[in-house]
Protein backbone atom coordinates (compact mmCIF):
# COMPACT_ATOMS: atom_id res chain seq x y z
CA UNK A 1 0.00 0.00 0.00
CA UNK A 2 2.30 2.38 1.05
CA UNK A 3 4.51 2.00 -2.59
CA UNK A 4 1.24 2.06 -4.35
CA UNK A 5 0.65 5.72 -2.21
CA UNK A 6 4.38 6.88 -3.29
CA UNK A 7 3.31 5.92 -7.23
CA UNK A 8 -0.33 8.01 -7.04
CA UNK A 9 2.25 10.71 -5.80
CA UNK A 10 4.72 10.36 -8.30
CA UNK A 11 1.89 10.23 -10.41
CA UNK A 12 0.63 13.71 -9.82
CA UNK A 13 3.51 15.11 -9.85
CA UNK A 14 4.28 13.84 -13.29
CA UNK A 15 0.63 15.59 -14.15
CA UNK A 16 1.45 18.92 -12.68
CA UNK A 17 5.19 18.91 -14.90
CA UNK A 18 3.04 18.01 -17.90
CA UNK A 19 -0.08 20.34 -17.60
CA UNK A 20 1.70 23.13 -16.50
CA UNK A 21 5.18 23.15 -17.92
CA UNK A 22 3.19 24.23 -21.69
CA UNK A 23 1.36 27.17 -19.96
CA UNK A 24 4.71 28.70 -18.40
CA UNK A 25 5.95 29.08 -22.18
CA UNK A 26 3.42 30.92 -23.48
CA UNK A 27 4.71 34.15 -23.83
CA UNK A 28 5.75 36.39 -26.14
CA UNK A 29 9.32 36.83 -28.12
CA UNK A 30 11.57 38.98 -26.51
CA UNK A 31 14.25 38.32 -29.07
CA UNK A 32 13.25 38.20 -32.64
CA UNK A 33 14.78 35.43 -35.30
CA UNK A 34 14.05 34.56 -38.21
CA UNK A 35 12.76 31.00 -38.36
CA UNK A 36 14.46 29.46 -40.63
CA UNK A 37 13.68 26.02 -42.47
CA UNK A 38 10.06 25.83 -41.39
CA UNK A 39 8.07 22.94 -43.30
CA UNK A 40 5.37 21.73 -41.44
CA UNK A 41 4.37 18.79 -43.81
CA UNK A 42 7.51 17.46 -43.56
CA UNK A 43 8.17 18.13 -40.19
CA UNK A 44 5.04 16.16 -39.46
CA UNK A 45 6.62 12.97 -40.38
CA UNK A 46 9.58 13.24 -38.50
CA UNK A 47 7.45 13.99 -35.41
CA UNK A 48 5.38 10.69 -35.91
CA UNK A 49 8.34 9.13 -36.65
CA UNK A 50 10.16 10.28 -33.37
CA UNK A 51 6.70 9.69 -31.53
CA UNK A 52 6.82 5.80 -33.10
CA UNK A 53 10.74 5.49 -32.55
CA UNK A 54 11.25 6.91 -29.24
CA UNK A 55 8.25 5.19 -27.94
CA UNK A 56 9.40 1.53 -28.92
CA UNK A 57 13.16 2.56 -27.64
CA UNK A 58 12.28 3.90 -24.38
CA UNK A 59 9.60 0.93 -23.36
CA UNK A 60 12.30 -1.76 -24.68
CA UNK A 61 15.28 -0.22 -22.88
CA UNK A 62 13.42 0.36 -19.23
CA UNK A 63 12.12 -3.18 -19.62
CA UNK A 64 15.34 -5.34 -20.70
CA UNK A 65 16.44 -5.08 -16.47
CA UNK A 66 13.32 -6.29 -15.82
CA UNK A 67 13.76 -10.11 -17.50
CA UNK A 68 15.85 -11.52 -14.97
CA UNK A 69 13.61 -13.65 -14.27
CA UNK A 70 13.09 -14.73 -17.87
CA UNK A 71 16.63 -14.38 -18.72
CA UNK A 72 18.94 -15.44 -15.65
CA UNK A 73 21.51 -13.63 -16.90
CA UNK A 74 19.87 -10.30 -16.63
CA UNK A 75 19.14 -11.16 -13.25
CA UNK A 76 20.77 -8.93 -10.07
CA UNK A 77 22.77 -11.53 -9.07
CA UNK A 78 24.78 -12.34 -11.78
CA UNK A 79 27.89 -10.17 -12.75
CA UNK A 80 26.42 -9.01 -15.97
CA UNK A 81 23.59 -6.87 -14.71
CA UNK A 82 26.54 -4.82 -12.86
CA UNK A 83 27.95 -4.19 -16.38
CA UNK A 84 24.40 -3.34 -17.69
CA UNK A 85 23.89 -1.15 -14.90
CA UNK A 86 27.65 0.26 -15.13
CA UNK A 87 26.91 1.61 -18.68
CA UNK A 88 23.66 2.90 -18.09
CA UNK A 89 25.08 4.81 -15.25
CA UNK A 90 27.79 6.24 -17.72
CA UNK A 91 24.45 7.12 -19.79
CA UNK A 92 22.60 8.91 -17.14
CA UNK A 93 26.00 10.88 -15.99
CA UNK A 94 26.81 12.02 -19.26
CA UNK A 95 23.23 13.29 -20.22
CA UNK A 96 23.09 15.89 -16.97
CA UNK A 97 27.28 16.56 -17.62
CA UNK A 98 26.96 16.45 -21.51
CA UNK A 99 23.22 17.28 -22.56
CA UNK A 100 20.89 19.05 -19.55
CA UNK A 101 23.62 20.89 -18.08
CA UNK A 102 24.76 22.99 -20.99
CA UNK A 103 21.32 23.32 -22.30
CA UNK A 104 20.34 25.11 -19.47
CA UNK A 105 23.46 27.35 -19.24
CA UNK A 106 22.19 27.94 -22.73
CA UNK A 107 19.07 29.23 -21.39
CA UNK A 108 19.73 30.97 -19.02
CA UNK A 109 22.41 33.07 -20.30
CA UNK A 110 20.56 33.90 -23.35
CA UNK A 111 20.75 36.95 -25.05
CA UNK A 112 17.00 37.42 -25.06
CA UNK A 113 17.31 37.80 -21.13
CA UNK A 114 17.53 40.87 -19.51
CA UNK A 115 20.96 40.87 -18.17
CA UNK A 116 20.28 42.36 -14.91
CA UNK A 117 19.27 39.62 -12.99
CA UNK A 118 20.65 36.82 -15.58
CA UNK A 119 24.05 38.15 -16.46
CA UNK A 120 24.48 39.23 -13.00
CA UNK A 121 24.63 35.44 -11.33
CA UNK A 122 25.48 31.67 -12.97
CA UNK A 123 22.21 30.63 -12.01
CA UNK A 124 22.33 27.56 -14.05
CA UNK A 125 25.36 26.02 -12.19
CA UNK A 126 23.65 27.27 -8.64
CA UNK A 127 20.31 25.54 -9.46
CA UNK A 128 22.18 22.44 -10.08
CA UNK A 129 23.90 22.55 -6.90
CA UNK A 130 21.24 23.53 -4.69
CA UNK A 131 19.12 20.51 -6.44
CA UNK A 132 22.16 18.00 -5.83
CA UNK A 133 21.79 18.81 -2.46
CA UNK A 134 17.85 18.81 -2.33
CA UNK A 135 18.36 15.42 -3.96
CA UNK A 136 20.95 14.14 -0.92
CA UNK A 137 18.41 15.50 1.53
CA UNK A 138 15.45 13.65 0.19
CA UNK A 139 17.36 10.68 -0.20
CA UNK A 140 18.68 10.53 3.15
CA UNK A 141 14.95 11.19 5.18
CA UNK A 142 13.26 9.36 2.87
CA UNK A 143 15.85 6.39 3.71
CA UNK A 144 15.96 6.87 7.33
CA UNK A 145 12.04 7.35 7.69
CA UNK A 146 11.36 4.03 5.58
CA UNK A 147 14.17 2.36 7.67
CA UNK A 148 12.02 3.77 11.27
CA UNK A 149 8.99 2.75 9.64
CA UNK A 150 10.64 -1.64 9.46
CA UNK A 151 11.22 -1.11 12.60
CA UNK A 152 8.63 -0.30 14.11
CA UNK A 153 6.51 -2.74 12.40
CA UNK A 154 9.43 -5.36 13.13
CA UNK A 155 9.29 -4.81 17.05
CA UNK A 156 5.56 -5.12 17.25
CA UNK A 157 5.94 -8.30 15.40
CA UNK A 158 9.07 -9.44 17.62
CA UNK A 159 6.52 -8.48 20.63
CA UNK A 160 3.40 -10.23 19.39
CA UNK A 161 6.02 -13.57 18.95
CA UNK A 162 7.48 -13.13 22.41
CA UNK A 163 5.20 -15.21 23.98
CA UNK A 164 4.72 -18.18 21.83
CA UNK A 165 8.63 -19.18 21.02
CA UNK A 166 11.10 -21.21 23.56
CA UNK A 167 13.53 -18.76 24.80
CA UNK A 168 16.68 -20.42 22.58
CA UNK A 169 14.59 -20.24 20.04
CA UNK A 170 13.43 -16.38 20.07
CA UNK A 171 17.03 -15.58 20.36
CA UNK A 172 17.87 -17.51 16.70
CA UNK A 173 14.86 -15.67 15.75
CA UNK A 174 15.94 -12.53 16.92
CA UNK A 175 19.50 -12.92 14.89
CA UNK A 176 17.21 -14.25 12.02
CA UNK A 177 15.11 -10.98 12.33
CA UNK A 178 17.88 -8.52 11.93
CA UNK A 179 19.28 -10.09 8.69
CA UNK A 180 15.87 -9.55 7.79
CA UNK A 181 15.43 -6.03 8.40
CA UNK A 182 18.84 -5.40 6.81
CA UNK A 183 17.52 -6.75 3.81
CA UNK A 184 14.14 -4.71 4.10
CA UNK A 185 16.10 -1.01 4.48
CA UNK A 186 18.16 -1.99 1.62
CA UNK A 187 14.94 -3.08 -0.33
CA UNK A 188 13.25 0.73 0.74
CA UNK A 189 16.49 2.24 0.11
CA UNK A 190 16.77 0.72 -3.92
CA UNK A 191 12.84 1.97 -3.79
CA UNK A 192 13.70 5.73 -2.93
CA UNK A 193 16.61 5.42 -5.63
CA UNK A 194 14.26 4.72 -8.31
CA UNK A 195 11.71 7.14 -7.67
CA UNK A 196 13.86 10.02 -7.40
CA UNK A 197 15.96 9.15 -10.44
CA UNK A 198 12.32 8.63 -12.08
CA UNK A 199 11.46 11.80 -11.60
CA UNK A 200 15.16 13.95 -12.74
CA UNK A 201 14.81 11.98 -15.76
CA UNK A 202 10.99 12.67 -16.64
CA UNK A 203 11.73 16.32 -15.97
CA UNK A 204 13.86 17.04 -19.09
CA UNK A 205 12.67 13.92 -21.14
CA UNK A 206 9.05 16.67 -21.27
CA UNK A 207 11.40 19.86 -21.96
CA UNK A 208 13.40 17.75 -24.56
CA UNK A 209 9.82 16.25 -26.30
CA UNK A 210 7.71 19.66 -26.05
CA UNK A 211 10.69 21.63 -27.85
CA UNK A 212 11.13 18.95 -30.44
CA UNK A 213 7.24 18.94 -31.20
CA UNK A 214 6.94 22.69 -31.00
CA UNK A 215 9.90 22.88 -33.81
CA UNK A 216 8.78 23.31 -37.54
CA UNK A 217 11.71 22.75 -38.87
CA UNK A 218 13.07 19.46 -40.54
CA UNK A 219 16.83 19.80 -40.32
CA UNK A 220 16.22 20.68 -36.56
CA UNK A 221 14.23 17.78 -35.83
CA UNK A 222 16.05 14.72 -38.13
CA UNK A 223 18.93 14.12 -36.00
CA UNK A 224 17.23 14.35 -32.95
CA UNK A 225 15.06 11.33 -33.75
CA UNK A 226 17.79 8.84 -34.16
CA UNK A 227 20.04 10.76 -30.90
CA UNK A 228 17.05 10.66 -28.67
CA UNK A 229 15.84 7.33 -29.50
CA UNK A 230 19.32 6.01 -28.58
CA UNK A 231 19.53 8.69 -25.43
CA UNK A 232 15.83 6.62 -24.18
CA UNK A 233 16.93 3.66 -25.06
CA UNK A 234 20.10 3.64 -22.57
CA UNK A 235 18.49 6.17 -20.42
CA UNK A 236 15.54 3.52 -19.69
CA UNK A 237 17.98 0.30 -18.89
CA UNK A 238 19.47 2.66 -16.29
CA UNK A 239 16.06 3.55 -14.63
CA UNK A 240 15.11 -0.19 -15.03
CA UNK A 241 18.15 -1.72 -13.06
CA UNK A 242 16.86 0.27 -10.53
CA UNK A 243 13.54 -0.76 -10.61
CA UNK A 244 14.68 -4.66 -11.00
CA UNK A 245 16.87 -4.03 -7.77
CA UNK A 246 13.80 -2.32 -5.58
CA UNK A 247 11.52 -5.39 -6.70
CA UNK A 248 8.36 -3.63 -7.14
CA UNK A 249 5.47 -5.51 -7.21
CA UNK A 250 4.17 -6.48 -10.71
CA UNK A 251 1.21 -3.66 -11.26
CA UNK A 252 4.14 -0.70 -9.65
CA UNK A 253 6.71 -1.40 -11.70
CA UNK A 254 4.46 -1.27 -14.80
CA UNK A 255 3.19 1.90 -13.87
CA UNK A 256 6.64 3.40 -13.26
CA UNK A 257 8.11 1.65 -17.12
CA UNK A 258 5.02 3.43 -18.79
CA UNK A 259 5.78 6.28 -17.15
CA UNK A 260 9.18 6.48 -18.16
CA UNK A 261 8.28 4.87 -21.70
CA UNK A 262 5.01 7.85 -22.31
CA UNK A 263 6.88 11.18 -21.34
CA UNK A 264 8.79 11.79 -24.34
CA UNK A 265 6.19 10.80 -26.54
CA UNK A 266 3.65 12.62 -24.70
CA UNK A 267 6.01 16.04 -24.45
CA UNK A 268 6.14 15.83 -28.49
CA UNK A 269 2.43 15.34 -28.94
CA UNK A 270 2.18 18.68 -26.41
CA UNK A 271 4.63 20.81 -28.14
CA UNK A 272 3.41 19.38 -31.83
CA UNK A 273 -0.37 20.86 -30.00
CA UNK A 274 1.24 24.37 -28.87
CA UNK A 275 3.49 24.62 -32.02
CA UNK A 276 1.23 27.74 -33.12
CA UNK A 277 1.69 29.01 -29.33
CA UNK A 278 5.28 27.95 -28.21
CA UNK A 279 8.56 30.06 -28.82
CA UNK A 280 11.22 28.96 -27.33
CA UNK A 281 13.27 32.15 -27.66
CA UNK A 282 10.73 34.00 -25.16
CA UNK A 283 12.06 35.26 -22.06
CA UNK A 284 9.16 32.90 -20.03
CA UNK A 285 10.28 30.15 -21.86
CA UNK A 286 14.37 30.33 -21.61
CA UNK A 287 13.78 30.81 -17.99
CA UNK A 288 11.08 27.97 -17.44
CA UNK A 289 13.73 25.51 -19.59
CA UNK A 290 16.83 26.70 -17.96
CA UNK A 291 15.50 26.10 -14.43
CA UNK A 292 14.24 23.15 -15.31
CA UNK A 293 17.06 21.97 -16.73
CA UNK A 294 19.49 22.61 -14.15
CA UNK A 295 17.32 21.10 -11.42
CA UNK A 296 17.35 17.57 -13.69
CA UNK A 297 20.99 18.27 -14.27
CA UNK A 298 21.75 18.32 -10.66
CA UNK A 299 19.29 15.13 -10.02
CA UNK A 300 21.02 13.04 -12.88
CA UNK A 301 24.29 13.87 -12.01
CA UNK A 302 23.68 13.23 -8.17
CA UNK A 303 21.66 9.93 -8.44
CA UNK A 304 24.57 8.63 -11.38
CA UNK A 305 27.57 9.00 -9.21
CA UNK A 306 25.81 8.74 -5.48
CA UNK A 307 23.40 6.22 -5.79
CA UNK A 308 24.09 4.35 -8.64
CA UNK A 309 28.53 4.12 -9.28
CA UNK A 310 29.34 4.61 -5.76
CA UNK A 311 27.26 1.77 -4.36
CA UNK A 312 28.18 -0.30 -6.94
CA UNK A 313 31.94 0.27 -7.16
CA UNK A 314 32.34 0.25 -3.44
CA UNK A 315 29.86 -3.09 -3.08
CA UNK A 316 31.72 -5.69 -1.27
CA UNK A 317 30.93 -8.13 -4.13
CA UNK A 318 33.06 -6.08 -7.07
CA UNK A 319 35.79 -4.96 -4.16
CA UNK A 320 36.08 -8.34 -4.53
CA UNK A 321 36.70 -9.10 -8.00
CA UNK A 322 38.77 -7.42 -10.11
CA UNK A 323 37.51 -8.75 -13.26
CA UNK A 324 34.47 -7.49 -12.51
CA UNK A 325 35.71 -4.31 -11.51
CA UNK A 326 37.66 -3.87 -14.61
CA UNK A 327 34.69 -4.98 -16.57
CA UNK A 328 32.33 -1.87 -14.86
CA UNK A 329 34.52 0.44 -15.04
CA UNK A 330 35.35 -0.18 -19.10
CA UNK A 331 31.11 -0.41 -19.10
CA UNK A 332 30.99 2.94 -17.95
CA UNK A 333 33.41 4.33 -20.21
CA UNK A 334 31.56 3.12 -22.60
CA UNK A 335 28.28 4.89 -21.63
CA UNK A 336 29.84 7.87 -20.58
CA UNK A 337 31.65 8.00 -24.10
CA UNK A 338 28.67 6.89 -26.44
CA UNK A 339 26.02 9.20 -24.84
CA UNK A 340 28.82 12.36 -25.15
CA UNK A 341 29.31 11.30 -28.64
CA UNK A 342 25.39 11.58 -29.53
CA UNK A 343 25.92 15.02 -28.27
CA UNK A 344 27.50 15.59 -31.82
CA UNK A 345 23.51 15.46 -33.41
CA UNK A 346 21.36 16.15 -30.28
Amino acid sequence: MKVLHQNKKLFSLFVIIFLVLPTLVFAECTCDEEDEGRNSREARKYKIAAIASILIASAIGVCIPMFGKIIPALSPEKDIFFIIKAFAAGVILATGFIHVLPDAFESLTSPCLNEHPWGDFPFTGFVAMCTAMGTLMVDSYATMYFKNQVGVEDREKAQGQEGHVHLHTHTSHGHAHGSDTSGSSELLRHRVISQVLEVGIIVHSVIIGISLGASESPETIRPLVAALTFHQFFEGMGLGSCITQAKFKTKAATMMALFFSLTTPVGIAIGWGITNMYDESSSTALIVEGIFNAASAGILIYMALVDLLAADFMNARMQNSSKLQVGANVSLLLGAGFMSLIAKWA
